[in-house]
């Protein structure tokens, strides 16, 4: 039942913000050098690794690293990086990851490949043994503020309460947080 609701709740968001997307993609192209898409290495279900695609909010040599270990943020940001970060707008290409099921609409976020202490918390816990989210249990309680064990924490208590009505009150918490701009430090 997930699978089919992440299909049919994709193929809607992809119908209803196809025009946004165009608008976004090439408001990144005129405004930074470099390609629309960013294709980071991401960890998902049994700790494979596959591509996940964001668009572009931080200029073409930043280093590939939790963005929280970066000195300053902030100097690395394209011209609409900011907007595209705290309107979550970035992360809209990650649908084509849901079509092609390496995620979910609603799990624990996919780690980068190189977040070792992320990943083997995650694997003591059998957390990843789940589908990863385009948003989740941690997203809402913290996001990018959440240190890892906490992060782990809400990860956890998401796998063992997981069901339909629990992933949708998470989409609308989701919703309501992007409107908010909550949780976003960078």
């Amino acid at each position: 039942m997930k699978r089919l609701f992440d299909l049919i709740l994709a193929l809607f968001v992809i119908l209803a913000l196809f025009i946004p997307m165009v608008v976004v993609a090439i408001a990144v192209k005129l405004t930074s050098k470099g390609p629309v898409l960013y294709w980071s290495d991401r960890v998902g279900r049994h700790n494979h690794i596959f591509k996940m695609p964001k668009f572009r909010s931080m200029k073409r040599d930043t280093p590939a690293v939790a963005t929280h270990l970066l000195e300053d943020p902030k100097s690395v940001l394209t011209p609409i990086g900011d907007f595209l970060r705290k309107s979550s707008l970035d992360e809209l290409p990650q649908i084509w990851n849901i079509l092609k099921g390496d995620m979910s609409f609603v799990g624990p976020r996919p780690a980068l490949y190189n977040q070792n202490d992320l990943i083997e918390l995650r694997t003591q816990q059998d957390i990843h043994r789940l589908l990863p989210g385009l948003t989740g249990w941690a997203q809402i309680n913290g996001r990018d503020e959440l240190p890892i064990p906490d992060k782990v924490a809400l990860d956890l208590a998401y796998k063992k309460k997981q069901s339909f009505c629990f992933d949708l009150k998470i989409l609308y918490l989701t919703f309501a947080k992007v409107l908010l701009k909550d949780g976003v430090t960078h």
